[in-house]
């Protein structure tokens, strides 16, 4: 439904976007709880960027980039966020966390 909504927004497909809102949103509920209020911006920047933004007040939960072993059933959410996108970071404000990546035109 999420990946739906976002494509929707855009008004054009697009995977990259789509899988860093999911994986930003998923870590939300798996590392601060399921219910915690987030604010997802999605914007146009210049140089055909998507910027993504997921605001959360979980600010002692900060994402750490692992590094999955070929077992691991978890741990590559963010090494996937990386892959796909042209730079990303952690942002914390009175509180607030916003993880945010940004995004190149495929």
């Amino acid at each position: 439904m999420l990946r739906r909504a976002v494509r929707e927004h855009l008004g054009r497909p697009c995977a990259e976007v789509q899988l860093c809102v999911s994986e930003m949103v998923g870590n939300v509920i798996r590392h601060v709880g399921e219910g915690t209020p987030v604010v997802v911006r999605i914007s146009r920047r210049a140089g055909d960027r998507t910027r993504v933004e997921v605001t959360d007040h979980g600010g002692r939960a900060l994402p750490v980039l692992l590094r999955a072993g070929g077992d691991d059933e978890r741990g590559r959410g963010l090494a996937l966020m990386e892959a796909v996108s042209l730079r990303w970071g952690v942002r914390q404000e009175g509180g607030r966390k916003t993880v945010w990546c940004e995004i190149g035109r495929p």
